[in-house]
């Protein structure tokens, strides 16, 4: 198979296109009160940098997706996001100016627009042209590199959530809480430090390498005190993160697992002391990510051949098409995937280390992603060193990964660190078997042995001896298949988790009527309070 070479692009919208944009279906009245006539109805501001629905970096835009449409069964929720091109796009004439933020210090002012997407979900547009009408991701321009006003553009965003929960930009309506998320949001939760009408703040952290690190005099231009700095850091830098996690009412992560390793010097980043802290204060939990319910291969019009439970020879017709497919040599053994970011954290290298054994033992080897280009030329190379048995694919096609998730036997995720990942529910859905280190929310969705297959050091040696019993899985039909059944019985929607994030913000609003703009620790969030909530 040919390598090709792909530049950054938009993301195509989420399954609610522009012809439903501004259409809105009257969603079922939600209870505003509970037995004691205080409102249980919160309205929720969900702050965030990228929706599937218009753009998509990472992660996050699925989860921004997914995560407000299943809160909305529960509570008032609105999404907002700035005016990227792709934004504009999708909604047109429908966006409707609702509210104005003013500048402040080099934050420019703003325009306000709301629109609906054709379920109801009611999305408010951050305009300023020159901040975000550019081509390019959210973050980088087309040729990879950071935007250098990065954190005038996203300080500005933070900004406009704060304003909108201190009713100060015109609008009518206001947020009960403040749902932030990674550190380009989380200097709201800065802005409304001190104010005698702010609203609580949660902070989700995906990712806690990517900080917002920007020089001392970024404080003064953004409204920041020159003293909120890391404190760790000697060159008396300021992170936006580090602020959020300062002054955010509650945090919250994307798994269990990632939750308590965020708080031990080996996964803390730095921020390890400062989250302990907020941890021994009952501020800090893990809630484990969904994923849609478009990942199913009995209706995932991508494949082939779409397949239930039990349904082996349809699974491996789409085995043979997706070897066409890619040029891959019709044969036994297993197929490995690695469907990822092509980067360091991913474990990527380790992979290409490991790829003459899989080729030595009879198996096939397909790869589909982008990312640092350093590694993206080691992985390059491995095509014509194994022609017919590797292939790479640098960009990303959606439909390719669902047909990677419906052929592959194993999906390899040796991540040296994994906040939650996605993939690997993705790969139990359609019956490939994650073979993962066991890290952060790999642990919290995998089951060795039952699931997928877990390893304990993101080490080559380690990742070797896995494969060996994958190898060894693959060997016995009546093992390989009872795993795949068992992975693909596993619940991986949204509907606990968006229980747990209803259940986290009605005990911030109901902490909040009891004692005013001083919410008490919240309990940590469990899984039964998303079930008694739905």
């Amino acid at each position: 198979m040919t390598i090709t070479k792909s530049v950054h692009r938009t993301y195509p919208p989420h399954r609610h296109a522009k012809r439903d944009a501004g259409i809105i279906r009257r969603k079922p009245e939600l209870a505003a009160t509970d037995a004691r006539g205080e409102r249980s109805c919160a309205r929720v501001l969900f702050v965030t940098t990228e929706m599937t629905d218009f753009v998509k970096a990472g992660g996050l835009g699925d989860v921004s997706a997914a995560l407000p449409r299943a809160v909305a069964k529960h509570h008032d929720v609105r999404v907002l996001i700035p005016g990227y091109p792709s934004v504009l796009a999708v909604f047109g004439d429908a966006l409707k100016p609702v509210g104005k933020m003013r500048s402040y210090h080099k934050l420019p002012p703003c325009e306000i627009a709301e629109a609906q997407l054709s379920d109801g979900l009611t999305v408010l547009v951050l305009r300023n042209a020159e901040l975000y009408e550019r081509e390019g991701s959210p973050y980088v321009d087309a040729s990879g590199h950071e935007w250098p006003d990065n954190d005038i553009r996203f300080a500005t965003l933070s900004r406009a959530a704060a304003e909108i929960a201190l009713q100060n930009t015109h609008m009518s309506w206001r947020p009960d809480v403040l749902h932030l998320n990674d550190w380009p949001c989380a200097l709201a939760a800065h802005y409304l430090d001190g104010q005698s009408d702010a609203v609580p703040t949660v902070l989700t952290i995906h990712n806690l390498a990517y900080q917002g690190v920007f020089p001392a005099t970024t404080a003064t231009h953004v409204g920041m005190s020159p003293r909120r700095r890391i404190e760790h850091d000697r060159h008396g830098r300021i992170s936006f993160l580090h602020e959020g996690i300062a002054k955010a009412t509650y945090l919250t992560t994307v798994s269990e697992c990632y939750a308590k390793q965020i708080t031990e010097p080996t996964c803390g980043c730095g921020l390890d002391t400062l989250l302990r802290k907020r941890s021994q204060e009952g501020r800090l939990t893990g809630i484990v990510n969904g994923i849609d319910g478009s990942w199913d291969p009995q209706r995932d019009t991508a494949l082939v051949s779409p397949f239930a439970i039990g349904e082996w020879d349809k699974r491996q017709e789409n085995m043979r098409q997706l070897r066409d497919e890619l040029g891959l040599r019709q044969q036994d053994g297993p197929l490995f995937a690695v469907i990822s970011r092509m980067v360091q954290q991913k474990g990527v290298d380790l992979i290409c280390e490991a790829a003459p054994q899989i080729i030595a033992a009879g198996g096939q080897l397909a790869m589909i992603g982008r990312g640092d280009p350093a590694i993206e030329r080691t992985i390059a190379r491995l095509p014509r060193r194994f022609p017919g048995r590797v292939v790479a694919h640098i960009g990303f096609e959606e439909g390719l990964a669902r047909r990677m998730f419906a052929g592959a036997d194993f999906l390899l995720m040796p991540s040296r660190y994994e906040p939650c990942g996605l993939s690997q529910m993705y790969a139990q859905a359609y019956g490939c078997l994650p073979l993962a280190h066991a890290t952060g929310g790999l642990v919290d969705t995998i089951e060795d042995g039952v699931t997928g297959l877990l390893f304990r050091d993101a080490t080559v040696s380690e990742l070797r001896r896995c494969l060996q019993r994958a190898f060894r899985i693959y060997a016995e039909p009546l093992l390989l298949n009872a795993m795949r059944g068992a992975a693909m019985l596993e619940k991986h929607g949204w509907d606990i988790p968006g229980g747990q994030y209803a259940a986290l913000y009605r005990r911030m609003l109901s902490n909040k009527n009891q004692a005013g703009a001083s919410v008490q620790p919240t309990p940590s969030v469990r899984k039964e309070d998303a079930y008694a909530h739905s």
